[in-house]
């Protein structure tokens, strides 16, 4: 029986672990079934003002049925790369696990490592494929299911599967989305990788594009920036960083925004808030370097989140005010 070792942390690793638990006895998926001998994920660490230690997403499920959970810290440490060798896994699976693993890693197992990836390669290498697709105004992301090797995201596919990004996804839906399409790819592309029937297609290096990790800061929003790319940025830094600016010396969260050309001339700071008129109602716009801003939700520092009617309602004192300053 074949022998599977999942690594794995956030809830994006969660759907293809269940999956391959669901599908795990004989005939299922391999004629022979298959075993997860033991899933890798980071270590728990302190979450919250309590700071209490919260298990991974990937632990909680495995515990949940019953399968050991190692996390031994760092696959770069020759003991632990000895403790890993015992197990005689045939083939590991990746997922957002959130290491490198070194060759001496990617040798072990006579299947290799596949690894389930947001992104159709070789675009959006990297930690923040979701995201960055999003920003970047695409109108379709997917999954690669792909064979590690000693670079970042740059091993050979075996699998993608796609599907649209709509107007209204954030980074948190589109998460969501993907997890499942990734679950289903990975089932897709197991029995025929064990049974010698996918061909690894190399990635096509001038393609390539590579993502950073999101800081804290990349949330600050640039008023001098498009409304276009700003209402990007609003939906691919939900629900991490966030969009953010200041009034009146507090935070002020946007957590729900469009864009809007103006075919008037606009030599309106940007940053200025304005009430105009929609479809009749009042709408509560900003001006960027090009087009309005319309905020549709925002969240006022130590206040509850609200849509823009209501905020007018407590807070009418903000049209006409630069934000940001």
């Amino acid at each position: 029986m074949l022998k599977i070792i999942y690594m794995g942390t956030p809830s994006f690793a969660v759907p293809a672990l269940e999956a391959l638990i669901a599908n795990r006895a004989p005939g299922l998926l391999l004629p022979e079934g298959y075993e997860i001998v033991t899933v890798i994920t980071r270590l728990d660490k302190p979450s919250g003002r309590g700071k209490e230690v919260v298990f991974s997403p990937v632990k909680q499920a495995a515990l949940a049925h019953g399968i050991s959970v190692w996390q031994p810290g760092s696959l770069k440490r020759p003991e632990n790369i000895e403790a890993l060798a015992a197990y005689h896994a045939d083939l590991y699976i990746v997922a957002a696990f959130g290491q490198i693993l070194p060759q001496a890693v990617l040798d072990l197992p006579r299947f290799g490592t596949l690894n389930v990836h947001a992104s159709l390669l070789p675009r959006y290498r990297g930690v923040s494929p979701i995201s960055e697709a999003i920003l970047q105004g695409e109108r379709e992301t997917g999954v690669s299911i792909m064979l590690i090797d000693a670079g970042i995201d740059t091993g050979p596919v075996l699998l993608k599967r796609a599907i649209p990004i709509t107007e209204n996804d954030t980074t948190g839906s589109l998460t969501v989305k993907l997890a499942d399409l990734g679950a289903s790819a990975l089932l897709a592309a197991l029995p025929l990788w064990v049974a010698g029937e996918l061909q690894p297609q190399p990635q096509n290096e001038q393609e390539a594009s590579y993502t950073h990790m999101l800081r804290k800061e990349d949330g600050a929003i640039d008023w001098s920036r498009s409304a276009a790319r700003l209402a990007r940025e609003v939906r691919a830094y939900s629900p991490w960083p966030g969009s953010y600016t200041t009034w009146r010396g507090k935070l002020l969260k946007i957590l729900r925004a469009y864009a809007r050309a103006t075919g008037e001339a606009q030599d309106i700071l940007p940053g200025t808030v304005m009430l105009r008129k929609e479809s009749g109602a009042p709408s509560l716009q900003v001006a960027t370097g090009e087009g309005v801003l319309v905020l549709d939700r925002l969240q006022l520092e130590g206040k509850k989140a609200m849509n823009a009617d209501e905020f007018l309602r407590g807070y009418a004192n903000i049209v006409g005010d630069v934000l940001g300053e």
